[in-house]
């Protein structure tokens, strides 16, 4: 039988191997841990983007729809609650984007984020030129080198699997078309993770690090209601779901979350805005807007009114594994633990 002193040593191994794994991510970041935090609109504010960096990981703000008077409110709150880095996440469509990032390279906030479509050049000399480094998404290999030859600093794919916003194709599929190829810059995987191991996996792999929201949500530090974290907490992976475009005349970018009234109640608003285009009612892309108003402060009754019925509740396929309301701090030392675990348990 080892001793606790081979045990140790195994551990301290495996903990060291693990900072190997991920080293190319923590010095990207400056964190001792390549976990980011999940850009979750309403969900990922100053308190729960402090509470990832004062833990160990990298949290990120999400601007979403904010104003740049807001953003900037939202950012001194942050640096008031950790001296640790953090950075922003911007939309690409935002009207206001360019004073957006004025707004975060002025408070010397090192990483941004740009997401929701492909950078503007603008945006990517802006971000670059004022020092801040460059992360971005993209769900094929080929914007992947096109994003890095444009200024990328950093990849991160994101699978079906996660919640909010996402693409057609699986975090396993991604991992196998883009991590062998793409060594220029470091690469972050998201989607549907739950587990170290997982991702001890994506980083044998070749991933620099890993980003995570659903696993945070319903954390001790997150604001969102009551409500919206037992709704987490009750869920299971089945739960969390994508919506469904009823017809092709009107197109409905794929969200995924858990399953209500409202999801139900959307079907019937495709269907009765169908009608009303069939008829010559309205114009296709008055029928488009009028499909796309329907989520309109969904998600802010959802998280912050606690309006889980017929609030969009966006979850990722992950939210089966929390099963309850924990600090960041455990939720990130239990990832670690479950990493080093398995390397530990290989060595043994």
């Amino acid at each position: 039988m080892p001793s606790d002193t081979t045990t140790a040593s195994v551990g301290d191994t495996a903990r060291a191997g693990l900072d190997r794994l991920w080293s190319r991510g923590t010095a990207f970041l400056g964190c001792p841990i390549a976990i980011m935090g999940g850009a979750m609109s309403w969900v990922s504010e100053k308190h729960l983007v402090a509470a990832i960096s004062n833990a160990g990981g990298f949290g990120v703000i999400a601007c979403g729809a904010m104003t740049p008077d807001l953003l900037a409110e939202q950012i001194a709150g942050a640096q008031a609650l950790t001296d640790k880095p953090f950075g922003v996440n911007l939309i690409t469509m935002h009207p206001q984007l360019d004073d957006l990032i004025r707004v975060t390279l002025a408070a010397q906030v090192g990483h941004i984020v740009l997401a929701g479509g492909i950078p503007p050049g603008t945006a990517v000399r802006a971000v670059k030129d004022g020092g801040a480094k460059l992360i971005a998404f993209t769900p094929a290999l080929s914007l992947a080198r096109r994003l890095v030859r444009s200024g990328a600093d950093a990849i991160v794919i994101e699978g079906s699997e996660a919640g909010g916003h996402i693409g057609p194709v699986s975090l396993t599929v991604l991992a196998q078309e883009i991590l062998p190829h793409l060594k220029e810059v470091p690469v972050f995987v998201a989607g549907g993770l739950g587990r170290g191991e997982a991702i001890l996996s994506y980083l044998e792999m070749g991933a620099s690090g890993v980003q995570l929201g659903t696993m945070f949500a319903a954390a001790v530090e997150s604001i969102a209601h009551a409500n919206f974290k037992k709704a987490f907490i009750r869920a299971s992976a089945r739960d969390a779901m994508p919506s469904v475009e009823l017809d092709p005349r009107l197109p409905v970018i794929p969200v995924r979350g858990l399953v209500n009234q409202g999801t139900r109640k959307f079907l019937e608003h495709q269907a009765e805005t169908r009608d009303r285009l069939v008829a010559g009612e309205l114009t296709k892309d008055a029928a488009q807007l009028v499909v796309e108003r329907f989520w309109a402060g969904a998600l802010r009754r959802a998280v912050i009114e606690g309006d889980v019925e017929t609030g969009s509740v966006m979850a990722g396929q992950s939210v089966g594994m929390v099963t309850e309301e924990k600090p960041v701090a455990a939720i990130i030392q239990m990832l670690v633990d479950q990493a080093v675990g398995a390397l530990s348990a290989r060595a043994g």
